[in-house]
């Protein structure tokens, strides 16, 4: 009588990328942070296309839930500034500008347009309108004269030529755009939306970062000084880089590492009311002078003091300092 053969069962492998979900996911007891060394990992691989849509959206995900740390933002910073093919441009600010308005007009296009004309290089980037209902920088970039640059060769010539230029996201770090584009699928921001904010593709003297949610602040901060950079985080007005001049403004700065905290007043004595709705054509109005609006006069200047601030310049002198740069603009568009 023949005997069967015995079968033979052999597990499936597991993914490479799997224990970076399992850090993360393994219950409240067994679930912890990634160490620096596990997020530049694990980053590294998913800007390497190394890993299955689903890891991707249950990675994401889950470090939304939990909120990500200052060492794990250090990691995933370090995995895209090693693989960006930037060449080496001069710049003053790096201004992230991913979230969109919706409650007031973006004034902080006309700050940075402003100091741009002071000298002040300013290097600008953002990730497309990925929520509805917001007003994206994108949208505005014709209409005030800013260039769009689709290239480092071109960011550099517009940087010479008049101190200001936006590159989208996609031009510079695709993976990290279509992670931020699964907004919609997933129903969350995910942490890419930060990310973004802090990484300063061209090592700017001073990454400006605004953090809307509370307590992020610091984290971002804290992650800013284990890179050793410099940068200011502040709660900007509808968490675009611009100081919302009816509340008290908390500055979370490091300088070559080390942080340090100062708190500005707020400007107004009472609140203004928000506009009914946002009309781009004000932005130009008011470039050109030919209206008065209090709001974002006070939210523009002092936008354009945080920069300055962030260049090294203390807070009264760069207040002074940007009222004049303001009154002396060239209203030509």
């Amino acid at each position: 009588m023949n005997t069967p053969a015995a079968l033979t069962l052999e597990a499936p492998a597991e993914h490479p990328f799997a224990p970076f979900v399992r850090i993360l996911g393994k219950g409240k007891r067994g679930a912890r942070n990634l160490t620096r060394e596990e997020a530049r990992e694990a980053m590294g691989m998913l800007l390497e296309d190394k890993v299955e849509d689903t890891q991707l959206g249950a990675f994401l995900m889950l470090l939304r839930h939990k909120e990500e740390s200052a060492e794990e933002m250090a990691g995933f910073t370090e995995a895209v500034r090693e693989r960006l093919t930037a060449p080496a441009i001069q710049v003053d600010i790096d201004w992230p500008t991913y979230a969109g308005k919706k409650r007031h007009l973006p004034w902080y296009l006309l700050a940075a347009k402003c100091l741009a004309q002071n000298g002040v290089r300013i290097f600008m980037h953002g990730g497309g309108a990925h929520t509805a209902g917001r007003l994206y920088s994108e949208q505005l970039l014709d209409a005030l004269a800013i260039p769009l640059c689709r290239n480092w060769q071109s960011v550099n010539e517009a940087l010479d030529t008049g101190n200001l230029a936006f590159m989208p996201l996609q031009d510079w770090a695709p993976h990290l755009q279509r992670m931020i584009d699964l907004r919609n699928t997933l129903g969350l921001r995910s942490p890419i939306h930060s990310l973004a904010r802090i990484l300063n593709p061209l090592g700017a003297r001073c990454g400006l970062q605004s953090i809307f949610h509370p307590g992020y602040q610091s984290v971002h901060r804290e992650a800013s000084s284990l890179l050793g950079d410099n940068s200011i985080v502040i709660k900007g007005d509808g968490g675009e880089v611009e100081i919302n001049p009816d509340t008290l403004s908390h500055l979370y700065g490091t300088t070559a590492g080390v942080g340090w905290d100062e708190e500005w007043p707020a400007l107004s004595a009472q609140r203004h009311v928000k506009p009914a709705s946002l009309q781009p054509g004000h932005l130009l109005a008011l470039w050109r002078g030919e209206v008065e609006d209090s709001y974002p006069q006070l939210a523009l200047l002092s936008t354009m003091a945080l920069a300055l601030r962030g260049l090294g310049t203390p807070r009264e002198q760069a207040f002074e300092q940007a009222q004049r740069f303001w009154d002396n603009r060239d209203t030509s568009i």
